[in-house]
């Protein structure tokens, strides 16, 4: 019970403080503001690349041996002898 009175309160505390932002006299450049947007797109879609790395590659080991059969999969090729 003391518990919901918290988060109520913590809620309408946040709710008050992003319904009423203050200025922030402050000034991005041209150069600075597409900087940070280039670092944030690169940084989204590096963890983007990386979940798909770590779910399509085993996905695809996967489908390559079940193409080519469970017995053949773990087959070696004897090296070739020099002449």
């Amino acid at each position: 019970m003391i518990l919901q009175g918290i988060r109520r309160v913590g809620s309408l505390a946040l709710l008050l403080a992003v319904a009423m932002p203050q200025p922030a006299h402050a000034y991005i450049g041209p150069g600075a503001g597409l900087g940070a947007i280039a670092v944030t797109v690169a940084f989204v879609l590096g963890i983007v690349l990386l979940l798909v790395g770590f779910v399509w590659y085993p996905l695809k080991r996967m489908m390559k041996s079940r193409k080519t059969g469970a017995g053949s999969a773990h087959t070696q090729v004897e090296p070739s002898k020099p002449e």
